[in-house]
């Protein structure tokens, strides 16, 4: 076949589809190089570097107005590149395809990750959630196949948009396979002396949003009494809802017990921190991983957890327990009390944080790079018969 993504978010996204896409592509290029495959984005950059397999072509705007309207010939012009290069099958990897695809003889298949805007409209930008709506309710109409990440997402696409359960299938996720690596004790060290971190921390990954529920985190950390000695590191940016963290940090005096790393001029200049190569050593060398999310599509950072043989605490809603498994300990995501009563157990009992490592390197087998990638691929050749 010769296959085509919207490769976009490959090349400019550095956080959840980026992953995602990254992942997928590498992943169906290495397991399934009897396949032709072609990335159609924008533009390049040094974030996404698939020219080192061999069966992956790279096909950008070459003439004007194209050139001129990146945008456009993503959302719509692409489909005369699309014909000319002879394409069978066009992935949209984050919500949408491109518009009038269906008419071209092309088949179709969208990734819908959540539809978060639709649940919590009042987190979003009137603007932005009319533009959102506009594009996933047409990917969902006209392409072939839907491919959910969870089942919590597939379940929201169909009260949402109505749409055929039949016409929705749930392909799992994966995560970069450097995680699954045993990082040695010298690059750990490396990598903490770059950063500035401290030899025991807390972590939480992910954009400091409400949603994301770091606040939370921050109540927590004023009930364990070993905060002193075990700070919280943050990785992730925010706006407004970040503000009000700082503002309650310096208000019960947590100044010195949160560590902002993603603000950190170590962290801004390095590349090891942008492509996130630098991040299995981080997890690696944390007590847990903190996810209180109050609702995901998937959540990636509980399996690169659970990869990196890290212990979870994260919420008992939404998708989580399908990411966490038998492996997480679960609170409500407002909790702080059990959160914090979590992170003491985790910390002071070997025992069960052990045990919790071991059912987290267990349940992320499902979730291998093969696994996710065979499953897209199953949907692939169902499409095309």
């Amino acid at each position: 076949m010769r296959i085509a993504f919207d490769a976009k978010r490959a090349f400019q996204n550095t956080t959840g589809l980026g992953h995602y896409s990254r992942t997928l592509i590498y992943s169906l290029a290495g397991y399934f190089p009897e396949h032709e495959y072609f990335l159609f984005a924008p533009k390049e950059t040094n974030l996404f570097h698939p020219g080192e397999l061999d069966n992956i072509q790279t096909v950008t705007p070459s003439s004007f107005p194209s050139t001129l309207f990146p945008s456009a010939w993503r959302s719509s012009w692409v489909k005369k590149d699309l014909v000319q290069y002879k394409i069978e099958l066009y992935h949209g990897l984050s919500h949408e395809i491109p518009v009038g695809i269906q008419k071209t003889g092309i088949k179709s298949v969208v990734t819908i990750h959540d539809l978060i805007f639709e649940r919590y409209p009042e987190q979003y930008n009137a603007i932005d959630i009319k533009i959102y709506r506009k594009k996933f309710k047409y990917a969902c109409e006209y392409s072939d196949k839907i491919i959910a990440i969870s089942q919590q997402t597939k379940a929201d696409i169909i009260e949402f948009y109505k749409t055929d359960p039949d016409k929705i299938s749930v392909c799992y996720q994966s995560c970069n396979p450097a995680f699954a690596k045993t990082i040695d004790e010298k690059e750990k060290k490396r990598v903490r002396v770059l950063y500035g971190l401290p030899e025991k921390y807390f972590l939480y990954v992910g954009s400091v949003i409400e949603r994301k529920n770091l606040l939370t985190v921050c109540r927590a950390m004023k009930h364990v009494g070993i905060s002193n000695a075990v700070p919280l590191v943050v990785i992730g940016e925010g706006g407004k809802y970040m503000q009000q963290v700082k503002q309650f940090v310096k208000e019960n005096r947590l100044s010195s017990q949160i560590i902002f790393l993603s603000e950190k001029d170590a962290a801004k200049q390095s590349d090891g921190f942008r492509t996130a190569s630098d991040f299995p050593a981080i997890y690696q060398s944390a007590v847990c991983m903190i996810y209180p999310s109050i609702f995901e599509g998937f959540g990636i950072p509980v399996l690169e957890a659970l990869w990196s043989r890290l212990p979870v605490i994260t919420s008992n809603v939404s998708c989580m327990p399908e990411t966490g498994g038998n492996a997480a300990f679960y609170i409500s995501p407002f909790d702080d009390i059990k959160l914090a009563e979590g992170m003491l157990k985790i910390y002071e009992d070997n025992t069960y944080a052990n045990e919790l490592k071991e059912k987290g390197w267990n349940h992320a087998q499902n979730f291998t790079p093969y696994n996710c990638a065979a499953a897209v691929m199953n949907e692939y050749k169902r499409i095309m018969g």
